[in-house]
């Protein structure tokens, strides 16, 4: 069996162990399958924390949850379910309720990571049989999205004209119960604001505006822009070094199990950060699936090892970089509190990526230094909408019922005046459209309380705080 992702950091798994069970074929994937013991662990109830395994605890059923996936894997690889197993129909039901959310790799005692396993497995069924329009479309989502402000109209159109939904669901398989993104008319790159470069910066960073970032919710972008100018950072923004269009982590094409032009995205996206990886500057990202592609993933990819390493090392959340900045005592940003009257309560919603690479702490520390500022965590699993997963038309039943078991109802109690915090662009899609609730992401929350005007470098003016560790 060719592979299509690098699995040989699994291929020492099981040496000498006769009761490791591993299968016959798919070497390192074999091995990566053969990790899960059967402890159940995946196999917890709808109010249980943790996040694994959304779509167990939803349907209840095994084969809906990492050992039952991880199972039925190993008896492919064994030739028990015939030849070319992995196109056949068991593997595709296995498959169809996972949402990728990483929580097994953080949450089961041996760390399978059924993310990675599900994307060979699409990836191999992809050599066999041409993967469908609607799998390309969301692969090159990268590609489409500069150019579907051209048609914002039509897109407007889609959501208020009766039956217009409906006919994307027939072509593209799109839900007409679920309302499409509508991108503002310029994208952040496009309106790049004119801000003066600190003087004597702290240090220098890389700002990593993702796609969604920049096509679709550049306020974000540009908040986390004001954010780390008035902390006096130089910033970096990053342009493609072949001049073919917009950088990508990979992680749509990752997801829909398209794995070359996955790879491909990532490269560019390598080359264009060489600079600044050999300069050691950290790489701050805003979208928490697009930070964990470029922590974990991009190192199956089977790209340059060293700069990879590099890549893995200097990448962190917004969250992590400030809180590390906190720790070392160089960050000073000027904060006021949200309400000069009562404390502001924000519930905060983590991203399953979030809570996989273990970055909820640096944001747990982040928000007990705002002053005024009164923090509730929601406790849930995945939001249901993951990506892809939840505008699929076959899906968005189970999307919004996971959504139901905890996040939705936590945001429903919540008063109208407390605001609501998610980093994720999917889990705040999955809020509006669940809760008709807006959310915030943590650079919005933190540019909301600067003390300065945003790109105007200056002191805090007098009754400021400041953001800084004691």
């Amino acid at each position: 069996m060719k592979l299509e992702l690098d699995w040989s950091a699994y291929d020492a798994y099981g040496q000498g162990d006769a009761y490791a069970a591993i299968p016959a074929t798919g070497d390192g994937f074999g091995k990566a399958a053969a990790l899960c013991i059967g402890s159940r662990q995946c196999q917890k109830k709808a109010a249980d924390k943790g996040v694994m395994c959304p779509s167990f605890r939803l349907t209840g059923e095994d084969l809906h949850s990492t050992r039952g996936r991880a199972a039925m894997l190993r008896d492919a690889l064994d030739g028990k379910l015939g030849e070319d197993a992995l196109a056949r129909p068991a593997i595709a039901e296995a498959m169809d309720l996972c949402v990728a959310c990483k929580g097994c790799k953080r949450e089961c005692p041996n760390g399978v990571d059924m993310a990675a396993l599900r994307a060979e497995t699409l990836a191999q069924r992809w050599r066999r049989q041409r993967p469908p329009v609607r799998a390309r479309f969301f692969a090159q989502l990268p590609r489409w999205l500069p150019h579907l402000r051209k048609v914002r109209a039509l897109l407007a159109l889609r959501d208020k004209l009766p039956g217009a939904a409906l006919v994307s669901e027939r072509l593209l398989g799109l839900s007409a119960r679920r309302r499409l993104p509508q991108p503002p008319a310029r994208s952040f790159m496009q309106q790049l604001p004119q801000r003066p470069e600190p003087a004597e910066p702290v240090r220098e960073v890389v700002l990593l505006v993702d796609c969604f970032s920049n096509h679709l919710e550049p306020n974000v972008a540009r908040a986390a822009l004001d954010v780390l100018h008035a902390a006096r950072y130089r910033v970096h923004l990053l342009r493609a070094t072949d001049g073919s269009g917009d950088l990508c982590c990979g992680r749509a094409a990752w997801s829909a199990g398209l794995v070359d032009e996955a790879r491909a995205h990532a490269g560019r996206l390598l080359a264009a950060l060489a600079p600044h990886l050999a300069a050691g500057r950290p790489v701050i990202g805003l979208e928490p699936s697009c930070l964990s592609m470029l922590r974990d993933e991009v190192g199956m990819l089977g790209l340059e090892a060293q700069a990879v390493q590099a890549l893995m090392k200097q990448a962190l959340m917004l969250e992590e970089f400030l809180a590390r900045e906190l720790d070392a005592k160089r960050l000073v940003l000027p904060v006021v509190p949200l309400s000069g009257v009562v404390a502001t309560r924000v519930h905060v919603h983590g991203h399953c990526h979030q809570k996989a690479h273990g970055t909820l702490k640096a944001l747990r520390k982040l928000l007990g230094k705002l002053p005024g500022l009164q923090v509730e965590w929601i406790e849930s699993s995945c939001c249901g909408m993951a990506g892809s997963f939840g505008y699929e038309a076959e899906h968005y039943g189970h999307s919004m019922a996971m959504a139901e078991l905890s996040l939705l109802p936590a945001v429903r109690a919540a008063a109208a005046d407390d605001l609501i915090l998610a980093s994720g662009t999917s889990c705040r899609q999955q809020i509006r459209d669940g809760a008709g609730r807006e959310s915030l992401h943590l650079a919005e929350l933190l540019q909301a309380a600067l003390a300065v005007t945003p790109g105007v470098l200056n002191a805090a003016g007098a009754g400021a705080g400041a953001l800084a560790e004691s």
